[in-house]
């Protein structure tokens, strides 16, 4: 079973720019992530007015008996989340190294329009390998 069920990069307005499935159960198709993308930009935003602690940034995490929600929001606005199994340790730190491996492949990319869906080959190839040698690492703890 893997410890990432998925990744998704949200742009500042709320628009699914990248979607990436890493578990094999409850896969969704393409309105479902929509879905769950804008209905995640929106919580995030409703959490920063309601918080009773100014300069609060949002939602950074959300447990539920079947997943976890980790989210990193950059300074831009970009929100970076992945779904994944309860109880997984040191999301968080994979997000930034998400968001290295976008400014370093996405934002460098002078074909690359920004808030547009990303279609980075380069950046796709870092990502699966990223996350693959995270899993790896998550299994042998």
């Amino acid at each position: 079973m893997a410890a990432i069920y998925s990744l998704y990069i949200i742009n500042k307005s709320g628009g699914l720019i990248y979607y990436k499935n890493y578990g094999s159960a409850g896969r969704m198709d393409t309105n479902d992530t929509l879905r769950v993308a804008s209905l995640w930009h929106s919580m995030h935003a409703i959490s920063q007015q309601l918080s009773p602690v100014s300069g609060c940034s949002g939602i950074e995490l959300l447990q539920a008996d079947t997943f976890d929600l980790h989210c990193f929001q950059s300074l831009t606005g970009t929100k970076f989340f992945a779904v994944c199994e309860p109880g997984t340790q040191q999301i968080e730190s994979l997000l930034k190294y998400v968001y290295e491996l976008y400014t370093d492949y996405v934002l460098k990319n002078p074909f690359y329009e920004i808030e547009m869906p990303i279609q980075c080959e380069l950046f796709d190839m870092n990502l699966t390998q990223s996350v693959q040698k995270d899993r790896v690492a998550l299994l042998g703890q």
